[in-house]
């Protein structure tokens, strides 16, 4: 490796570390947020929410690298054309593939890395996500409630119009459940008090100012005024996952998905396995092509044109991850086989970036698409041009 190779991965390294980190940071963060709001009453939230980001992270990591790759390879390409190191390279004898080389190693690396994440690691931390999943939605009431939250937890109801901070101390108490003889009752308090036993297994409920109202044996109605009511409620354990993993092709890594597509009796269709199968390896095997599309873009993209490069490599990525979901569909349903549906989007988008390369070789910058986006750097600026002049104006 080179002098100039050691440097151009120097400027690449910060930017990658950074983007990749930041996107899987946001993410993660999004998800759990939601995550809480969904667990809010259920036992040991705090831990199974950790649990879940945790077997999160391999799924983020897969989608955020192509992102993160290109936006550092942007970076580090305008960088360098800005300074004008690009042209004094090229001045120097070094040609436009020779600098693009280092790059598109380290897209290989990383596509050996995608194959890792998206083929073995992925299908376990998805298994693990669903079956923590399924151990908090079943895990039942935690012993805490809400303001505004309702409880529903084998058949009975609990709400309160407000609660503190700890969700133990409530106003305006409405319970529905059945009595010791199966019927319905219903209580109502101005305030309550909850209380977890030290086992976990119960809650004290203390009620205060009240009215308890039930059936008797006849069928009877029968109410009850209290001024001072305790009642106890059980807190149930969380269920077990009640199958094994591989019941969904994502949860199946790359060998797996090649094995039961063999098998006479696959746990799901053929074309649907083949489809995963190929999907991911055509996500792996596009990263090296990055480099291609962004020496391009990146060129294009003076200083006061970036915007416009990266909206168009962002949709270029979205389309890109799309056309994929969708030749994956139609494959599942049988329209399509399997190698073309996920091929032909991926010999596409390669086919572009290559063709895109070729073209800057001998000018570099100067594509199709450079001039596409150079046209929207120039109606960007003729839509802020009165805002601009407004703001001077003031």
């Amino acid at each position: 490796m080179g002098l100039i190779d050691r440097y151009l991965l120097r400027l690449l390294g910060w930017p990658l570390a950074g983007c990749l980190g930041l996107t899987v940071v946001a993410l993660l963060l999004e998800r759990v947020l939601r995550l809480l709001d969904l667990l809010s009453q259920s036992a040991a939230r705090f831990d199974y929410v950790t649990q879940l980001a945790l077997n999160l992270l391999p799924h983020y990591l897969g989608l955020a690298l192509p992102v993160a790759f290109f936006v550092a390879l942007f970076i580090v390409i305008s960088k360098l054309s800005d300074g004008s190191e690009i042209d004094a390279l090229l001045a120097g004898g070094q040609s436009l593939e020779r600098i693009a080389a280092p790059f598109v190693c380290i897209g290989l690396a990383l596509s050996l890395f995608s194959v890792a994440v998206f083929g073995y690691v992925q299908p376990y931390s998805r298994y693990a996500y669903r079956a923590v999943m399924h151990a908090a939605v079943n895990a039942g009431w935690n012993g805490r409630l809400s303001g505004g939250a309702f409880i529903d937890d084998d058949g009975s109801l609990m709400t309160a119009d407000s609660a503190d901070l700890a969700g133990q101390r409530l106003t305006r108490v409405f319970i529905r459940r059945p009595d010791a003889a199966g019927h319905e009752e219903l209580i109502t308090a101005a305030s309550a008090t909850l209380q977890v036993s030290a086992d976990g297994k119960t809650v004290t409920m203390r009620l205060k100012s009240g009215r308890r109202i039930g059936s008797d044996a006849r069928g009877n109605y029968r109410s009850l005024a209290f001024d001072d009511l305790t009642t106890e409620a059980p807190l149930k354990a969380a269920a077990s996952l009640l199958r094994a993993r591989g019941g969904d092709e994502r949860e199946l890594t790359l060998g797996e998905l090649l094995h039961q597509a063999r098998s006479p009796n696959p746990v799901v269709p053929k074309a649907t396995l083949m489809a995963e199968f190929y999907g991911r390896l055509a996500r792996a095997a596009f990263l090296p092509f990055l480099p291609l599309l962004a020496f391009p873009l990146g060129l294009a993209a003076k200083r006061g044109n970036r915007a416009p490069g990266l909206l168009l490599a962002g949709v270029l990525l979205l389309a890109f991850q799309h056309s994929l979901l969708l030749g994956q569909s139609l494959a599942e349903s049988g329209r399509i086989a399997s190698l073309p549906a996920v091929g032909l989007p991926f010999l596409i988008f390669t086919g572009l970036a290559v063709w895109l390369f070729v073209g800057s070789r001998t000018r570099p910058g100067d594509t199709p698409i450079s001039r596409l986006v150079l046209a929207m750097s120039a109606q960007f600026r003729r839509v802020l041009k009165p805002f601009q002049r407004k703001e001077r104006a003031a």
